[in-house]
């Protein structure tokens, strides 16, 4: 999975570029079928590696589970990050979306069934990576829909429905997990069973006309525009900023399960995969609540960085929560706090970012040199966390650090001089 951020599509002369959706209305229906589509994308990345995933790691190795987990999601990361823009560049080349989506889609229940059948880390690994590669295709090619189909003018809906899938996919993806934590193989089936349903869905009720296939961006060309971009005073501290607040989210949002494990004193009778299920869909209203308000706030008072830099400082201070606390109360207080402070920093810091892109005509191609910025530390983030773990014998220590990178973040859009 790598997280990403909307962004607009254009040609190199600052107008739609082809498939982009300029004018018209979206096909009928594509908006709920966007969320659903995007709801079991998410349901199977939260639910499959933060519970299933995590399991299975324990059982077959309860003692490195920790160094495991981080070594397994760290290399899938890095085969999601590469493989993603593969993909899309496939689709584009093709002028078509919905045969990836079926492809990606289909093809996930097999690799799942793959996943729950294999007994050593190096095969969990090799399983993992490949379901991140049909997922990619899937996610690729799901994420392009917005600007190939949906007008301008509606793409602020359309980013809506998108959006709501992460927490409403979360919260189902760990419901999930929990019920089948018991059996992580049939969990495996479920979540695989959910993309292809919904992928066949989706390609059955959106139909889509076959667009003029896109050129390749040479790869000196794309090194030199991630060039180009940072070298803008603006967008580079917006960079670093969203780097930095990111890399402290995964850190710990990837290790939920083994925190609830060895680390919090959960209430008798309560079992860590059922507190996973209790904890997501509480972190899922705090963010629908925080992304609505915070950016309906920014806009009111015209203050972006006021917004970022306080909700960035309110992860800080969520993290510390659970680091002075192994209460299960604290972890509650954490999951609110965080989702809080979360939800509004990826919403109101998408909008700082549009409004510091170096060129117009650029946009598009600056808003994918954003996204090295989420896709990035979520490679890192499982190394660094399994590491600090490994060596301080606890996660206060991960929390700790997690919480300096969030201070960090929010100290980095002070410098932007363009934005207030």
């Amino acid at each position: 999975m790598a997280l990403s951020s909307p962004g607009p599509t254009t040609s190199g002369t600052g107008e739609p570029g082809p498939g982009s959706a300029a004018v018209g209305r979206p096909t009928r229906g594509l908006l709920p079928l966007l969320l659903v589509g995007n709801t079991a994308m998410y349901a199977l990345y939260v639910g499959a590696p933060g519970l299933l995933l995590a399991l299975q790691i324990e059982e077959i190795d309860p003692a490195g589970k920790v160094a495991a987990f981080g070594l397994v999601s760290g290399m899938s990361a890095i085969f999601a990050t590469v493989f993603n823009p593969v993909a899309g560049a496939l689709s584009d080349r093709s002028g078509r979306r919905n045969p990836w989506i079926l492809a990606g889609g289909l093809l996930a229940l097999p690799v799942m069934l793959l996943l729950g059948s294999v007994h050593t880390i190096l095969l969990v690994t090799i399983a993992w990576c490949l379901g991140q590669a049909v997922m990619n295709v899937y996610q690729a090619a799901l994420t392009s829909v917005v600007p190939d189909r949906v007008p301008v003018e509606a793409r602020g809906k359309a980013s809506a429905a998108v959006g709501l899938g992460l927490p409403v996919g979360s919260t189902i993806g760990a419901l999930v997990g929990a019920a089948f934590s018991e059996s992580y193989r049939t969990g495996y089936l479920v979540f695989g069973a959910i993309v292809a349903a919904t992928a066949v869905l989706f390609t059955t009720c959106a139909r889509e006309q076959r667009m003029p296939a896109k050129a390749p961006l040479p790869v000196k060309e794309q090194l030199a525009a991630f060039g180009s971009a940072l070298g803008d005073h603006d967008f580079r501290w917006a960079f670093i900023g969203r780097a930095l607040l990111v890399l402290g989210y995964f850190a710990v949002a990837g290790f939920q399960l083994y925190i609830l494990k060895d680390h919090t004193e959960l209430p008798a009778g309560l079992s860590p995969e059922e507190a996973v299920a209790i904890l997501m869909p509480l972190n899922a209203v705090a963010m629908v609540v925080s992304t609505v308000l915070g950016g309906w706030l920014s806009d009111r008072f015209d203050r972006r960085k006021l917004f970022v830099g306080a909700s960035a400082a309110l992860a800080a201070v969520a993290l510390l929560i659970p680091a002075v606390s192994t209460s299960w109360t604290a972890m509650l207080a954490f999951s609110a706090v965080n989702g809080l402070g979360f939800g509004c920093y990826m919403a109101v810091d998408t909008a700082l970012v549009t409004m510091v892109l170096p060129k117009a005509e650029d946009a598009a191609r600056d808003m994918g040199v954003l996204n090295v910025a989420n896709a990035g530390p979520q490679i890192v983030a499982p190394f660094v966390a399994s590491l600090v773990v490994s060596l301080s014998g606890g996660y206060t220590a991960l929390f700790l650090i997690a919480a300096v990178l969030s201070v960090l973040g929010a100290l980095a859009v002070r410098p932007i001089r363009s934005v207030r």
